[in-house]
């Protein structure tokens, strides 16, 4: 980024600051979660970057009726905060309703607005008038230019914490792809971009009603945002992914994830140099 940009309070990204690193298991798993936190914590220890723990409390988007939809908000919110004030860290987590905002922006310092549902307009204008960061991600179906216009219903709130996230395109059936010459389209939305390492190599509804996916390909997204210059990474870890409750196959193992974030802030290093 060619200008500064406050996220959080007292918090900034843009060219001279370290990249921001949304991490964290896809969904709230109870007390274990608090467990997975630290050791997250302990994996990223020393590397340069603004890490927010990410997990989620309900997981509204499923592929069908069959699979969970996770712990909840009031418990989820609980753990949240458990894991805020035990590990001094920020907290990332989705909304999918625009009444669940204003309680989930009490604990979370980043309201997620799932791909899904980046053009629900009440949803952004619930999220924007928390005044936390709100981090829309780019739905598989939406053109990256028509990002500006989902970013400007949080504007329209008066709130200019947000950012943005790819995380693949629509490619067919079960596949998606991520189209990295449209970074200029996602830079029009004036606002930073991350990339969704994670979910961009998932395999939509390929295993009988659940997602499937690759982590192994998931540091290739990684990699290439950081040679692209984009100015943070989102990405999904687990210590044990196949027995999460979702997303499993797409999740980064958390043995591989230091390994992975340091590979991409050494091409980051390199091109910052330039």
């Amino acid at each position: 980024m060619t200008l500064t940009h406050e996220f959080l309070p007292g918090r900034h990204l843009g060219a001279d600051t370290a990249p921001l690193l949304l991490a964290g298991p896809c969904a709230i798993e109870g007390e274990k979660t608090i467990d997975l936190a630290l050791k997250i914590r302990d994996e990223l220890d020393g590397l340069d970057v603004q890490w927010v723990f990410k997990a989620s409390f309900d997981k509204a988007n499923r592929t069908s009726t069959s699979s969970g939809r996770g712990i909840g908000i009031e418990r989820g919110l609980e753990i949240l905060a458990t894991i805020k004030e035990k590990l001094q860290v920020p907290i990332v987590t989705d909304v999918h309703l625009p009444e669940h905002c204003a309680a989930v922006g009490e604990v979370a310092d980043v309201l997620q607005i799932p791909a899904f549902l980046c053009r629900q307009t009440d949803l952004l204008v619930a999220a924007g008038e928390t005044g936390c960061c709100v981090n829309i991600k780019k739905g598989q179906f939406l053109a990256p230019a028509d990002m500006k216009h989902a970013a400007g219903k949080v504007e329209s709130t008066g709130n200019k914490r947000i950012l943005i996230t790819e995380r693949g395109t629509f490619f067919g059936y079960g596949r998606l792809v991520v189209d990295f010459s449209s970074i200029p389209e996602l830079r029009a939305a004036g606002y930073p971009i991350l990339m969704d390492a994670t979910h961009a190599v998932q395999a939509p509804g390929t295993l009988d009603g659940k997602t499937g996916g690759d982590w192994k390909r998931a540091p290739l997204m990684l990699r290439a945002a950081a040679a692209n210059g984009f100015d943070g990474y989102f990405l999904e870890t687990h210590d044990a992914p196949l027995s999460s409750p979702s997303d499993g196959p797409n999740m980064i193992p958390l043995e591989f994830l230091r390994s992975t974030v340091q590979e991409a802030l050494a091409i980051r290093s390199v091109l910052n140099q330039n």
